[in-house]
């Protein structure tokens, strides 16, 4: 079986995280990107590699390179931008962040589940459990749901391993599938045992649960993820301007 860095090379890793950071807005159109020499020394990698990272993104038409001046955020009309600290889907993980996988199984999809990925009931599907902490109370509980019938597509997503770039970079790069658009929805209620005790919370705690569904052009559902937020932390923020 391949090593996860055998199907996410470094640049690739690179790339597809200044790509999240672009999406979430960290990176507004017309901010300078990290130069090849910032990358390189950021990430511990050659320069051919910072710049073959760079150059996916140009050829994305994500970014745009300025003589003599760097490289910056291409201003793209309609280009999706997600709200700041949304929830993750499949993104790319800063290098700080603690992540653990906790579980990852094929098993019988729960009947929410098999309903929100439009499969019949009693299905397979692959599950992936993971903890994140960036070690200043940004704890987060996710847990992420793909239709069984892509375990053979994308083994490396039952293996309780961290994927470099995120579980749906992985499996957009192996099995040429593409997210077109994604929908969310925020609710709260009581956390579960097994959240509290991911969580470290007392009994009883309210959290923030954020579901969100990945569909294809054609309407499919790729990913199902349900992040578990613990209270007393700033999930979202906008700004308006008069």
């Amino acid at each position: 079986m391949p090593e996860i860095d055998e199907v996410l090379p470094k640049y690739l890793r690179i790339s597809e995280y200044l790509r999240d950071r672009i999406e979430r807005g960290e990176l507004a159109p017309g901010a300078e990107v990290p130069s090849e020499r910032e990358l390189a020394a950021q990430w511990q990698v050659a320069r051919p590699t910072a710049a073959k990272a760079l150059n996916t993104l140009r050829q994305q038409g994500i970014v745009e390179s300025r003589r003599g001046s760097g490289t910056y955020v291409a201003d793209r009309p309609g280009a999706p931008v997600l709200r700041e600290q949304v929830p993750r889907y499949g993104s790319a993980y800063a290098e700080d962040e603690s992540v653990t996988v906790l579980a990852a199984a094929l098993v019988t999809a729960p009947a929410p589940v098999a309903e929100a990925l439009t499969l019949p009931s009693g299905s397979a599907v692959i599950m992936r459990k993971r903890l994140t902490d960036n070690g200043s109370g940004g704890a987060e509980l996710a847990t992420s749901w793909f239709d069984g019938a892509l375990a053979a597509a994308a083994p490396l997503l039952l293996r309780t391993e961290r994927l470099p770039g995120g579980t749906l970079r992985y499996l957009e790069s192996v099995t040429g599938l593409r997210v077109a658009y994604l929908r969310d929805r925020v609710g709260a209620r009581l956390a579960t045992a097994d959240e509290r005790r991911g969580l470290g919370l007392a009994r009883p705690a309210a959290v923030l649960v954020c579901q969100l569904t990945l569909h294809a052009a054609d309407d499919a559902v790729l990913q199902l993820d349900e992040i578990v937020h613990p209270p007393a932390r700033w999930l979202f923020q906008q700004e308006w301007w008069s």
